[in-house]
């Protein structure tokens, strides 16, 4: 073995470490940037899917309670008019018809 490999390492050692850093830091903080702004984007979504579902929620309370309150009466007037005789259609007479029975 050359006695020379032990300095070369030693010297390598802390230039590939240096050079690295150099490297990997800026990299490291690419990724750190882009996981910021991912996660900035998914907690607007996520604020956007809650406003839509409060607004969904609040038109099924709406019908619900429509649904609810109105039930019985709705009942009552089915039956109601049920109920009630069915009358006979008046005859309807055209202008035109007018004008034939005269001629």
């Amino acid at each position: 073995m050359s006695p020379f490999i032990v300095p070369v390492f030693a010297l390598l050692i802390p230039i590939v470490a240096i050079l690295a850093k150099l490297v990997f830091r800026p990299w490291l903080q690419l990724k750190e940037r882009q996981l910021e702004l991912s996660s900035s984007v998914a907690a607007e979504k996520a604020a956007q899917y809650a406003a839509q579902t409060e607004r969904l929620e609040q038109r099924v309370r709406v019908l619900e309670r429509i649904v609810t309150d109105r039930g019985h009466d709705l009942a009552g007037e089915i039956e109601r008019l049920r109920d009630i005789q069915t009358l006979p259609a008046p005859s309807v007479r055209l202008a035109g018809d007018k004008q034939e029975e005269a001629a």
